[in-house]
């Protein structure tokens, strides 16, 4: 899963660091629309704009935990 993902989003956002330790400083409005748009159309999940959080978007390993979260509640629902 994160390796797929890691390479969605490299895909689509060349010049960010998908390694850095705090990814969200790296993005811009931007960035962080194309992430959600990207993995809400890559998994079927809904993902808000409350979902761009820091928190949510700090690591690849964070962006990772907040999909399986979603596909969770979507499997659930």
């Amino acid at each position: 899963m994160k390796e797929k993902i890691r390479e969605l989003l490299e895909d689509r956002l060349p010049l960010v660091d998908f390694d850095s330790e705090f990814l969200f400083s790296e993005l811009d409005s931007l960035g962080v629309t194309t992430i959600l748009m990207t993995l809400a159309d890559e998994f079927g999940i809904r993902l808000e704009a409350s979902d761009a959080t820091p928190k949510n978007l700090k690591t690849l390993d964070s962006i990772v935990a907040l999909v399986e979260k979603k596909i969770k509640e979507k499997e659930e629902a």
